[in-house]
C-alpha cells in the first residue's frame, strides 16, 4: 500500500478531480486545497509528503506560496501549471520548487514525476554511508546526507537537480544522451521531459557557476546529443 500523502493545490475543480482520482487509483493518500490560504494551512497542519501546486490560484500567486513554504519546510513541491515559458519554470525552480509539469499533462507523466520524488525521499533515508562522497574540483557531493558543496559551502538543489548532478557525477567524463538521462530521471522520454531537462540543466549550471570561485565549467553540453560532467 502506498502511504505517501499528496497535497493537491488546484482551483480548477475538473483538474483537481482528475488528479485526486489518479492518486486514489494508485493508492496515494491526498488532501485538497482550492486556494493559496488553504494550501498554506493544510501544509502546516497535515505536513504532506509531496505538494502538487498550481501557480494560477485566485488569492495568492503560486510563486509566493513556494517562497512562504520554503521559509519553514523542505517538502517536495511539484508545480503543475499552464505557464509554459522557460522563464516561468526557472522562476518557480529558483523560488524552491522541485519539479515542473506543464498543462495539459498526461496521467502517466504525473505518476512518473511522483515516483521520481518518492525515490529521492527514499534514497535520502537509505543511503549507504560507505563510498558516500564524490569530489571533482571544488565540487563535493555527500550522498549519505543528500547534500552538495562548492568550496565547502552548501548549495541548495531541488531533488531533480540533485539527481541530475549525481547521474553526471557517477558517469564522470562520459557523454550521457538526452534519452539516457530522461529515462534515468523520469523513467520516460516524453517530449516534455526533454524540455524539462533543458530547464533543469540551466538552473543547475547557474547554481554551480554562481558558487564556483575558479570559473571552471562542470557540465558540458553536446548539442543534439546530451551532457557530460568534465573531470577537473
Amino acid at each position: 500500500m502506498n502511504k505517501t500523502t499528496v497535497l493537491v493545490v488546484e482551483d480548477d475543480s475538473a483538474v483537481r478531480n482528475l488528479i485526486t482520482t489518479t492518486l486514489e487509483t494508485h493508492d496515494y493518500k491526498y488532501i485538497k486545497a482550492a486556494n493559496g490560504q488553504s494550501a498554506l494551512m493544510e501544509t502546516s497542519t497535515h505536513k504532506p509528503d509531496i505538494i502538487l501546486l498550481d501557480l494560477g490560484l485566485p488569492d495568492i500567486d503560486g510563486i509566493d506560496i513556494i517562497k512562504r513554504i520554503r521559509t519553514w519546510s523542505e517538502v517536495p513541491i511539484i508545480v503543475i501549471s499552464a505557464r509554459s515559458e522557460d522563464t516561468d519554470k526557472i522562476d518557480a525552480l529558483d523560488s524552491g520548487a522541485d519539479d515542473y509539469l506543464t498543462k495539459p499533462f498526461s496521467v502517466d507523466e504525473l505518476l512518473a514525476r511522483l515516483r521520481v520524488t518518492q525515490r529521492r525521499l527514499a534514497s535520502m533515508k537509505n543511503t549507504d554511508p560507505e563510498d558516500s562522497t564524490f569530489t571533482n574540483g571544488e565540487l563535493r557531493i555527500d550522498y549519505a546526507a543528500g547534500s552538495v558543496f562548492m568550496n565547502d559551502e552548501e548549495i541548495h538543489l531541488t531533488p531533480i537537480e540533485y539527481k541530475l548532478l549525481c547521474l553526471l557525477a557517477k558517469n564522470n567524463g562520459k557523454v550521457l544522451t538526452h534519452n539516457f538521462i530522461t529515462n534515468n530521471i523520469w523513467g520516460s522520454s516524453f517530449d516534455s521531459d526533454l524540455m524539462s531537462l533543458r530547464v533543469f540543466m540551466t538552473t543547475l549550471r547557474k547554481k554551480l557557476d554562481k558558487s564556483s570561485k575558479s570559473g571552471q565549467q562542470y557540465i558540458q553540453t553536446h548539442v543534439g546529443i546530451g551532457y557530460r560532467m568534465n573531470k577537473l
